[in-house]
């Protein structure tokens, strides 16, 4: 028996977490131990009896493995089991982390900064703009520059995998699909394009799955846990980007999310996420590098924010803060020459672009 056919047939038996995956193999000795050992053998070795020790179950298991195993090898796939070095460690603290990634593709999850970039497929050109630009921004300021992980879907999905291969950082695409085709169709080019660039495919689905809208659900908890953060592009006030976000934040990651207004109905779900504290708001790569402590390229200016140039009066409140260190609301009714109920608005306006911050006793800083 040949080990990856074992060990395809092993991660393909359904429950197994890592955690149980490792006493059995640990109290076995081997996967083709596993196969090999008789049904009531595999009981007493593990003091419990357990359906996936049935032989039929082990022997299509084996069966359907083998299949797959050609199709790895004739098709140039990397196979990273769970106990291989080269699997991602991020996504190996997960406790449902899958026991085999089937990927196309040479980039290593383990040497650089990952960053998951998720959203819904009906995104707008505010964040599809806001996408590509951080992305850009990102490239630019990083000292080490990270990896881009999304899902192929259409709107944020594939935004940001098109603005990573302009701004030249490798990126990632979490498939609920086998390897042996690209859903949807239409973006076969990109993912051909990131696979020459340094990126790739990846999926914990063969060749042998069916499609089906219950795999794009599961694949979210790789897309979660594979990134030190999430960023939360845009979503409606439901969606698969809300469970990926929900899911990163069960995983301890970092998660963050661009504001909206609250009448658009797009950025409902960001904003739920921030009222809700499951995501830091963001604005900018500056403001998310500054929030993950991650180091900057020192030669590189840091622009505040993404968003519009500021108005006159924005920057006359900026001037201010900047001379005094902090101010009231009542200083910068004092000292500009604003109607209250506008410059309250503004300075909501400054903080969710994340130029200012609102401190204790009615005060403002710059962020």
């Amino acid at each position: 028996m040949e080990p990856l056919v074992s060990q395809i047939a092993f991660s393909s038996l359904r429950s197994l977490s890592p955690e149980l995956a490792d006493a059995i193999l640990d109290r076995t000795g081997s996967e083709e131990a596993f196969f090999r050992l008789s049904e009531s053998q595999l009981s007493a070795v593990m003091g419990f009896a357990n359906r996936l020790f049935s032989q039929k179950v082990r022997d299509e298991a084996l069966e359907k493995a083998r299949s797959e195993a050609d199709f790895v090898e004739s098709n140039s796939i990397r196979a990273i089991y769970f106990r291989n070095p080269d699997y991602p460690h991020r996504l190996l603290q997960c406790d449902d982390a899958p026991l085999m990634l089937y990927m196309l593709g040479d980039c290593d999850l383990n040497s650089r900064r990952v960053v998951s970039i998720v959203g819904t497929r009906h995104a707008t050109a505010y964040g599809c703009d806001f996408t590509e630009r951080f992305v850009r921004e990102l490239s630019d300021i990083m000292a080490e520059k990270p990896v881009i992980v999304s899902g192929l879907a259409y709107g944020i999905d594939i935004a940001a995998h098109r603005s990573a291969l302009k701004a030249g950082l490798p990126t990632i695409a979490v498939v609920a699909h086998g390897l042996n085709t690209v859903y949807p169709p239409a973006h076969r080019p990109t993912a051909v394009e990131m696979i020459r660039s340094g990126g790739g495919m990846l999926t914990d689905y063969p060749s042998s799955a069916s499609i089906h809208k219950g795999n794009f659900l599961a694949r979210n908890r790789i897309v979660a846990g594979l990134a030190d953060a999430l960023v939360v592009a845009e979503s409606a006030s439901k969606g698969g980007a809300l469970v990926t976000a929900r899911l990163a934040a069960g995983y301890n990651r970092d998660v963050f999310a661009l504001p909206g207004r609250t009448s658009d109905r797009y950025s409902a779900g960001c904003n739920a996420l921030i009222a809700d504290h499951v995501a830091g708001l963001v604005s900018s790569a500056a403001d998310f590098a500054s929030q993950m402590r991650w180091p900057t390229a020192e030669t590189v200016p840091v622009q505040p924010s993404l968003f519009q140039e500021l108005t006159t009066e924005e920057q006359a409140v900026i001037d201010l803060l900047t001379d005094r260190g902090e101010a009231t609301l009542n200083d910068l009714t004092a000292r500009i020459d604003i109607p209250t109920p506008r410059l309250m608005a503004m300075l909501i306006d400054l903080e969710f672009r994340s130029l200012i911050l609102a401190i204790p006793g009615g005060r403002y800083r710059l962020r």
